[in-house]
Parts: C-alpha cells; structure tokens; sequence
C-alpha cells in the first residue's frame, strides 16, 4: 500500500489518539514520569546560582565552608539543565574568589614586549580612561555627509556579556550610548 502526504497525516493523528486514547482508559498505562518531589532544604552550606557563561540559565550548586568555595555542581533539580554542565559550566570554579590560579594582579605587557610586567590597580584603570578618551576624541563624528548631527565614534566597540546581570548590563550600555558608540552587541546574540 503506498501512502500520500495527506493519508500519512491521518495515519499518524489516528495512531498519535489510539496512543491517548488508550493511556486515559487505563489508568496503569503512565504516559509521562510523575515530577519528583523538591527537596526542602539543601544542606548547609549549599546555595544555588546561575552560570554565568552563555545565558542559558542553567542552575549550579555551590559549596561553601568556612567562607571558602569547596565544590560547584549542576543543580538536579534545576528545570534547565537538570543537573548536567557545558564545559564552561563545569569550569565555574575558575571565577570563585578563592580560587588559586585566579589572578588577582593586574599584568601587562608593552606593545612589541615579551614580558609581563605587574602594575597598580589605580595605573590600569587611568589607563584604560585614558585610551578610551584618547581613541574616542581622534575618531569622533560629530556630523555625517549630509551635515545632520550624529555625535558618534565609529572605531570601539562594546561586547557585553552574559556574566553580568540586568542592572550591569543597563550601565554599560548606558556609557556606551553616552560615548558615542555605535557598535554595540551581546555575545549571547552572536
């Protein structure tokens, strides 16, 4: 027997029915796994968090004693990710505070140099303002072609990301905005 496009389509919404039809006549038929019940309290000790690392929402336990992060885990009882991790999840332990290997210097190397040199926090910052400012007035527009107004900057770009929350990201879209930026984006979108 062969089938057109349209009889397959009544074979299958038939089938898909009997399939209904049969688990709401018998009630021993389960058609879908009962929810487990959600624990109350987690241990001592144990929050749970967001990963911070692509926007997917994914739930992550963190472990904590005596102040000090001890484990990171998926949350099993998260409804996104189910207590499983991506690679950037499962690495979340790299950005705890106490983390050993988390640099907590600020290294800079010259243009054209090899070595790492240790600068101040303060020296970094002014820095940073500084090339920003400096990059910003050098390519500034302050009107197009036609002669209409535009006031903006063409050659930095602003790349958040999906670390940040909310509020964070309503500030730095804010400065950018403020500074005349043009290119703004999310990683998440890209």
């Amino acid at each position: 027997m062969e089938l057109n496009r349209r009889e397959f389509l009544k074979a299958s919404g038939f089938g898909v029915g009997g399939i209904f039809l049969l688990g709401a006549l018998d009630p021993s038929v389960a058609l879908a796994r009962a929810p487990k019940e959600l624990p109350l309290k987690k241990r001592i000790g144990e929050k749970s968090t967001i990963c911070p690392y692509d926007a997917s929402g994914c739930g992550f336990l963190v472990a904590a004693e005596n102040g000090k992060v001890v484990n990171i885990e998926g949350d099993p009882d998260h409804p996104i990710n189910r207590g499983g991790a991506c690679a950037k999840g499962a690495s979340m332990r790299q950005l705890s505070a106490d983390n050993p290997w988390r640099l907590s210097k600020v290294l800079y190397r010259r243009p054209g140099g090899t070595d790492w040199e240790e600068k101040e926090w303060d020296w970094a910052l002014d820095t940073i303002a500084r090339r920003i400012k400096d990059t910003r007035d050098a390519a500034f527009i302050e009107k197009d072609s036609a002669g209409n107004i535009v006031n903006r900057t063409e050659s930095i770009a602003c790349l958040g990301g999906s670390a940040l929350d909310n509020e964070e990201c309503y500030l730095l879209v804010k400065l950018a905005r403020a500074l005349g930026l043009v290119y703004i984006e999310h990683h998440a979108r890209i």
